[in-house]
C-alpha cells in the first residue's frame, strides 16, 4: 500500500512538471505567433464559433420585391403658395439638405412628393409626418397606377410617422415584421419612390440599430439635441430617435416608404438620409415598425397618441461633451439634470445627478435606448429603471404619467377629403362618460389639432366636443365626411362645447 502511494505521488508530480513544462513551451510559442496564427488556434479549439451560417442565403430578393411592390404607394402633397412646408425653412431640409422629398417652387400652389405603406386591406397607409404635414390635398397612386384622394387620420410629429386613408377595399399590404429581431449585417430592401421613379428598390444591409441623430423636435434648441438646461421650469425633448441604419440608396421621394427584410416583412419606415447634398451618400434612416405599430394604433383608436412620460430631463453620456458637462466619467447612460413635479419618475424616487444605467434589466448607452422603449407604452404602464448613485446601482419602478398633448401639423382645399384635412384636427367618438360630463346625446372628441389648420386658427382646442357641422349631427368620422361634402359658398358651421363646458358656433369660408 505504501509502495502504491509512493507511485501515485510519483506520477502526480511527473504530470505537474510535464504540464508546466508545456504551458512554457505553449506561452513561450503562442508570444512567436502572428495574429492570423492565434485565430487558427482560437477557431479550431472553439468549432462552434467557426461553423457560423451566413443569414444572406442565396441573395435572392425577388420574391421580397415582389411581394412589397404592390402595397407601396407613391404620395404627392399641394400646398398654399404661402405655405412654410414648401419655403425651405423646414429643420428637416436645414440639417441634412434637401432630402425629403422633391420640392417645386412656383408662384402658385407648391407640391411635394414622398411614399406609403399600405398596412389594411381597407385602405390605411402609414407615410412619415414631414410628407403630409400642412398638406391641402394629398393624392396617392398606387404601384398599378390607381388615383385616390386620402385624408389624415393623425399624425405623431414626436416619431415623425403619420397614418392616412383613402377610400378603397382589398388594397394589398405589406406585412409587418419584427423590428427587435433585426440584426445589424441582414440584408434589406428599400422601396419607395425617389425622384419620381416610382416602384424602385434598392438593397443594402442593416449598418446599425437605435440611432439617434437630434433631427426630430430640432425646433426646441437647434444647436443641442439633449441640452442640459439649468432653469427652473424645464424643457423635454420630445422627440424619440433609435433609427435603424442602412446603406441601402434611400433618395428624395423614399421618405414613408418601405424597408424590408429579405422574407418581405416590413421593419422600418424610410425616414431620412444623412446627406451633404440632399442625395444618397451612404446613411438612410428607419423607424423601426415595433415603435410605429403603437403609434399606428393609437391614431386609429384615439385620434391621438397615448404617450406615456418618465419626466426627466437628460444628458446623453455617450457624447464625450454631454459627460464633460456634467463631470462625468461614464461613457454610457443618462445623466438626470432634471425632474418633472409630479411625473412618474419624481414619484418612484430618481433624483437630480442620478444616471440611468439600466431600463427594464436591458443596458443604456444611449438615449434611444430609453426613449423607444418608453414611446412603446402607454400611460399607466411601469417601467423599472436602474441608476447609479453615489457609487451602487438602485432599482425603481416608475409609473408612466400621461403628458397633454403637443402635437400639431397641418391641411387645406375642395373635395370632402380636401376639407377633412383643412380641419386640421383627428376625432374620436365619445364615450358615455363624456357624453354626460357635457350633457350631450352625440358628438366626437378633438383628439389632435395640427398647426395651420381650420381647428388651430379658430382656437378649438384639444378636448373640444363637436356636435353638428352645418347643423348636422356629428357621432364619428364619416359623419364629418357627410357634412363637409358639397358645401354650398364653401362656409362651414361648427357648432360644439370647448373643454371647460362653454359652447360655440364658429363659421368660417373655407374655400
Amino acid at each position: 500500500m505504501k509502495k502504491f502511494g509512493i507511485t501515485l505521488l510519483t506520477a502526480f508530480a511527473g504530470g505537474a512538471l510535464a504540464l508546466g513544462a508545456y504551458k512554457f513551451v505553449e506561452n513561450k510559442y503562442d508570444q512567436n505567433m502572428s495574429i492570423e496564427d492565434k485565430q487558427k488556434v482560437y477557431f479550431a479549439s472553439n468549432p462552434e464559433k467557426s461553423n457560423m451560417v451566413s443569414s444572406a442565403g442565396s441573395v435572392d430578393f425577388t420574391q421580397s420585391a415582389a411581394e412589397v411592390t404592390p402595397a407601396v404607394v407613391y404620395i404627392r402633397t399641394t400646398y398654399a403658395s404661402n405655405s412654410s412646408e414648401g419655403g425651405g425653412s423646414d429643420p428637416f431640409e436645414q440639417m441634412f439638405g434637401q432630402m425629403f422629398g422633391q420640392r417645386m417652387r412656383p408662384q402658385g400652389p407648391q407640391m411635394a412628393s414622398g411614399s406609403g405603406v399600405i398596412i389594411s386591406p381597407d385602405g390605411y397607409i402609414v407615410t412619415n409626418n414631414h410628407v403630409v404635414a400642412k398638406a391641402e390635398k394629398i393624392q396617392i397612386v398606387t404601384n398599378d397606377h390607381r388615383s385616390f384622394e386620402a385624408k389624415v387620420i393623425g399624425t405623431d410629429p414626436n416619431t415623425d410617422l403619420a397614418l392616412i386613408k383613402v377610400n378603397a377595399t382589398n388594397l394589398p399590404i405589406v406585412k409587418l415584421g419584427n423590428s427587435d429581431a433585426v440584426r445589424v449585417g441582414e440584408w434589406v430592401l428599400a422601396v419607395g419612390n425617389p425622384f419620381k421613379l416610382n416602384s424602385t428598390v434598392t438593397a443594402g444591409i442593416v449598418s446599425a440599430k437605435g440611432r439617434s441623430i437630434g433631427i426630430i423636435g430640432r425646433d426646441d434648441d437647434e444647436d443641442n439635441p439633449y441640452p442640459v438646461r439649468q432653469q427652473e421650469t424645464p424643457s423635454f425633448k420630445k422627440g424619440i430617435e433609435s433609427f435603424i441604419q442602412t446603406d441601402a440608396a434611400i433618395n428624395p421621394g423614399n421618405s414613408g416608404g418601405a424597408l424590408v427584410n429579405t422574407n418581405g416583412e416590413l421593419i422600418g419606415i424610410n425616414a431620412a438620409i444623412a446627406s451633404h447634398t440632399g442625395s444618397y451618400e451612404g446613411y438612410g434612416f428607419a423607424i423601426p415598425i415595433n415603435l410605429a405599430k403603437k403609434v399606428l394604433n393609437d391614431i386609429k383608436k384615439y385620434g391621438s397618441v397615448k404617450r406615456g412620460y418618465v419626466g426627466i430631463g437628460f444628458a446623453d453620456l455617450s457624447d464625450p461633451e454631454q459627460a464633460k458637462s456634467v463631470n462625468s466619467t461614464k461613457t454610457n447612460g443618462l445623466y438626470v439634470n432634471s425632474v418633472l413635479p409630479g411625473s412618474g419618475a419624481l414619484e418612484a424616487g430618481i433624483k437630480e445627478g442620478d444616471i440611468i444605467t439600466k431600463v427594464d434589466g436591458n443596458t443604456v448607452y444611449e438615449s434611444s435606448d430609453l426613449q423607444e422603449r418608453v414611446a412603446r407604452l402607454q400611460p399607466g404602464d411601469k417601467i423599472n429603471l436602474t441608476v447609479l448613485r453615489n457609487g451602487s446601482e438602485k432599482n425603481f419602478t416608475v409609473t408612466l404619467k400621461a403628458d397633454a398633448p403637443s402635437n400639431r401639423t397641418a391641411a387645406v382645399s375642395k373635395s370632402a377629403t380636401e376639407l377633412f384635412n383643412k380641419l386640421g384636427a383627428s376625432f374620436q367618438p365619445l364615450n358615455a362618460a363624456q357624453k354626460a360630463k357635457f350633457h350631450v346625446n352625440g358628438g366626437v372628441l378633438v383628439t389632435q389639432v395640427r398647426q395651420g389648420g381650420v381647428f388651430d386658427n379658430t382656437e378649438i382646442p384639444v378636448g373640444s366636443i363637436i356636435t353638428s357641422i352645418n347643423r348636422k349631427p356629428i357621432n364619428s368620422v364619416d359623419d364629418i365626411d357627410k357634412a363637409i361634402t358639397n358645401l354650398r359658398n364653401g362656409m362651414l358651421l361648427i357648432t360644439g362645447y370647448y373643454p371647460d363646458g362653454g359652447s360655440f358656433n364658429n363659421m368660417f369660408q373655407v374655400q
